[in-house]
């Protein structure tokens, strides 16, 4: 049977996107998903689990090596 345009808005109108919550990494405060292991840095609950350094090739490596020590002078 044929549903009217109304029935099928209806049904449609709960089917938006949700937007996505970011939080802030407490180590390097990027933004990232929450409870997900920070890319840029590899911190999780204030613990190193990966090393983001080691992945990277020798020119990446020295400019997120730069990166990173201004970060810690900000902090400082």
């Amino acid at each position: 049977m044929r549903h009217t345009s109304g029935h099928r808005d209806q049904r449609r109108a709960n089917q938006k996107l949700k937007d996505i919550s970011l939080s802030a990494c407490s180590h390097c405060k990027e933004n990232k998903l929450p409870h997900v292991i920070c890319a840029n840095c590899g911190y999780y609950n204030g613990k190193m689990v990966i090393d983001v350094l080691k992945k990277l090739d020798k020119k990446e490596r020295k400019k997120k090596e730069k990166e990173l020590a201004q970060q810690e002078e900000a902090k400082t």
